[in-house]
């Protein structure tokens, strides 16, 4: 009930519009993209206290330290040890099979620049545990944000994110001189 209140404070004090599609009816992997700016974290837990979605993030495992570290499993943090990233993946398949339920927001792009490929981990979680993936979206040029269509994952990855390229080919990251193009590097024939 608080967060919804805090959630509803923001957006009628915000220059950003909350434009979106209803929350999804069942747990979800919700990409958040792009992902440019630290401030990127505060819209995506606005729209999900607005929209009423429990979620989870991932995050580097450095912003746990300290007295941070609860503050951020408060908000729904999962550390990730960038060192064992693939350790994440199974560990989140782990929670959804057990029956934990909740939106897993996870930002495939990175806030850095230099990228040239989103991480590949939202797409391994979904294919594993069978959610779909919801297109969260910041766009810069229309102050606009919120939660797109969700997809189910057919396994050919150059299917699958040719039609997330084309959701996020009209949004403008927060820092658009930081915005990775939706690629994977498993859609190359090098890379599978």
């Amino acid at each position: 009930m608080i967060r919804r209140l805090i959630a509803r404070a923001f957006w009628a004090l915000s220059r950003w519009k909350l434009v979106s599609t209803p929350a999804p009816s069942e747990p979800t992997v919700l990409i958040g993209a792009p992902h440019t700016s630290n401030w990127d974290f505060v819209l995506m837990l606005a729209i999900a206290w607005r929209q009423g979605i429990e979620v989870k993030w991932l995050g580097k495992d450095s912003l746990f330290k300290g007295w941070r570290g609860p503050l951020m499993r408060g908000l729904g943090g999962i550390p990730v040890d960038r060192s064992n990233a693939s350790g994440v993946v199974a560990e989140v398949v782990e929670r959804v099979r057990s029956g934990e339920v909740f939106g897993l927001v996870v930002t495939p792009d990175g806030t850095r620049g230099g990228h040239t490929h989103w991480k590949s981990g939202f797409y391994r979680i979904a294919l594993e545990t069978g959610l779909p993936v919801t297109l969260g979206y910041v766009d810069r040029t229309t102050m606009t944000t919120g939660l797109g269509p969700t997809l189910r994952l057919s396994g050919d990855v150059r299917a699958d994110m040719d039609l997330i390229r084309a959701f996020y080919a009209d949004k403008a990251a927060f820092t658009p001189a930081q915005r990775v193009e939706p690629r994977l590097r498993e859609e190359d024939p090098a890379g599978l």
